[in-house]
């Protein structure tokens, strides 16, 4: 029989031992689970970037596997605890619009909201959720303890913003930095499916008033200090410069305006 997998992707950084107790309390209850850190370092509270790192990662796993996305500034508060089944996967979250880019990747079969405090570890602290709610209703999910035993399903629930590319005039669109990766690229919203003709068309991009108008197939293509376009593992157009941080180099940030022109 295979190991049930856990993925965790929190703001928790590494730092204190908020990570541990969680682990601590997945094996305390499903002892056979493999538990993989998506990341700990999203920037804290930011939301937007947690529903990012996680549709990058959630389908690299096998089928049947449960994640845990805690970003979550309004832990004790009234906002729900959700679990979600799409794609084959489990996902346990706080409804504040952490899962919107996956259940856009993948409709949802059910999204039900957590209620069931038998599955909680008691008493439920209402500071931290990821121990004493998310992290024991995916171990229990990981043993094989049906969804629908968690709470009621629901109809609605948090949606973050939709960051998609708008035309604003003939051959131009304006969007906006989704993220800037450790080595300084850019990711912009614009995705290479829809604008991938970048690669053999004349375009310019702009960003905080600098213009890209090269695009090459991989980083270090071009020469050092040119920016240049270049289609990403994401499926989105990123800016990057060879060997060196384009963010830096461009003072932007998630975010930051963005636009597209063909020329």
């Amino acid at each position: 029989m295979k190991r049930p997998v856990i993925t965790l992707l929190t703001d928790f950084g590494t730092s204190d031992y908020y990570v541990g107790a969680m682990k601590g309390v997945i094996l305390s209850i499903c002892p056979d689970a493999q538990i993989v850190d998506i990341t700990h370092e999203i920037a804290p509270w930011q939301v937007g970037h947690g529903a990012w790192m996680l549709a990058q990662a959630w389908g690299c796993f096998p089928p049947g596997t449960v994640h845990i996305a805690v970003v979550d500034p309004g832990v004790g508060s009234n906002r729900r605890p959700l679990l979600a089944a799409a794609g084959g996967h489990l996902f346990v979250a706080p409804d504040n619009g952490v899962l919107t880019r996956v259940l856009a990747q993948t409709p949802p079969d059910a999204v039900r909201e957590i209620t069931e405090s038998r599955y909680f570890r008691l008493p439920l602290s209402q500071t931290f959720h990821g121990r004493d709610l998310f992290a024991p209703v995916a171990a229990h999910l990981a043993c094989s303890v049906p969804p629908e035993n968690f709470g009621p399903e629901l109809k609605t629930f948090t949606h973050l913003p939709s960051v998609a590319p708008r035309q604003t005039g003939e051959g131009e669109w304006q969007g906006e930095v989704l993220w800037v990766d450790r080595f300084g690229n850019v990711v912009t919203c614009f995705d290479t499916d829809s604008f991938g003709w970048v690669s053999g068309e004349p375009f310019m991009l702009e960003l905080n008033g600098i213009t890209v108008q090269k695009y090459q197939q991989y980083y270090g293509a071009m020469p050092a200090n040119v920016l240049h376009l270049t289609g990403g593992s994401a499926g989105y157009l990123e800016v990057s410069v060879n060997q060196q941080d384009a963010a830096c180099f461009l003072a932007v940030g998630a975010g930051s305006p963005v636009i597209l022109r063909r020329v």
